[in-house]
């Protein structure tokens, strides 16, 4: 059987934990509630780690959408939703989407319908382009810009108007 762990303990294995890489508020406290910590000591604990920079909302999200954009390829859709599931403050996620390069999102889009255009199968030209809108749409990506890339990679794209 496990002890239970003394508050500096979980206090010391959560800046073990946080110093491993980035971490929101959320993601600590799940891993505080499951080593056993109270509600009382979980909020100064993580009222600590604020204070100690170990975490930080901010710097969390900046990075949390420049990891998803860019090596995931998922667009800002998809990325808020994840980020509203981690109960990150919708000022500090637009913040965060303010941030993201427009050159280097659109070049991550084409990259990923060139990618996709080569692999599905369609009968028309019209049926690929709609299964390629549904394939980025489906990855977090606005329509406006999946239809402007989708046009900009296709043959025949007079009906994406």
């Amino acid at each position: 059987m496990k002890g239970e762990l003394s508050e500096n303990d979980l206090k010391y294995k959560a800046e073990a934990y946080c110093s491993s890489m980035e971490r929101c508020v959320a993601d600590v406290e799940a891993k505080l509630s499951q080593w056993g910590a109270t509600p009382e000591m979980m909020e100064k604990i993580v009222r600590h780690l604020q204070d100690e920079r170990y975490i930080d909302q901010k710097r969390f999200c900046s990075a949390f959408v420049r990891d998803k954009y860019r090596f995931n390829q998922w667009g800002r859709v998809k990325i808020c939703q994840a980020l509203r599931m981690k109960k990150i403050p919708a000022d500090v996620i637009a913040k965060g989407l303010e941030e993201v390069d427009e050159r280097e999102y659109m070049e991550v889009l084409s990259g990923l319908i060139e990618q996709k255009r080569r692999s599905v199968k369609a009968c028309t030209e019209y049926e690929r382009n709609g299964k390629l809108i549904r394939f980025a749409v489906g990855r977090g990506f606005e329509m406006e810009a999946v239809c402007r890339c989708v046009k900009q990679t296709g043959e025949d794209d007079v009906y994406l108007d």
